[in-house]
């Protein structure tokens, strides 16, 4: 009958232990639980930031003359089939001399429209930086009408 006393006292004693492990883990779950929903939170606030920041970028573009919207649009269509673009490529799209193309590129820059230029074999490519091209595609920031994008594609 002692033997039997003991050996429920032991049993007593590791099933306290094993309760007080099993407390144990379940406030350390819970605290993890609460960890892993803050960290959430921070990713979302996180990511809104870089959401927020994207959208900041702004871009200020003066007003465009018609032949400066059509250069434009034929870059704009051109870089959508090619890639980068040159001179030569837009000059022929819209059937004017290169160098006059080369002025309204010029014209665009100065008005705020973010080209990038990168010379190959001493040939100038062009292309629109892809956050301004987005936000021309979702938001039209330059206000050109579908007509004047109809025009621009007739002459290819």
């Amino acid at each position: 009958m002692q033997e039997l006393k003991e050996i429920k006292e032991e049993l007593n004693e590791h099933l306290n232990a094993i309760n007080d492990n099993t407390n144990e883990i379940q406030a350390n779950y819970e605290y993890l639980c609460k960890l892993e929903a803050k960290i959430e939170k921070l990713r979302e606030m996180i990511d809104s930031l870089i959401l927020e920041q994207k959208e900041q970028k702004k871009y200020t573009v003066d007003k465009l003359t018609s032949n400066e919207k059509e250069t434009f649009m034929a870059l704009y269509a051109l870089e959508e089939e090619k890639g980068a673009v040159g001179y030569l490529d837009i000059a022929k799209k819209l059937n004017i001399p290169v160098n006059l193309v080369q002025t309204y590129v010029v014209n665009l820059i100065e008005k705020g429209i973010p080209i990038q230029k990168r010379y190959i074999n001493n040939t100038a490519f062009l292309t629109l930086e892809p956050d301004f091209k987005s936000m021309q595609r979702r938001n039209n920031i330059l206000n050109i009408n579908p007509a004047m994008a109809e025009i621009s594609e007739d002459k290819s």
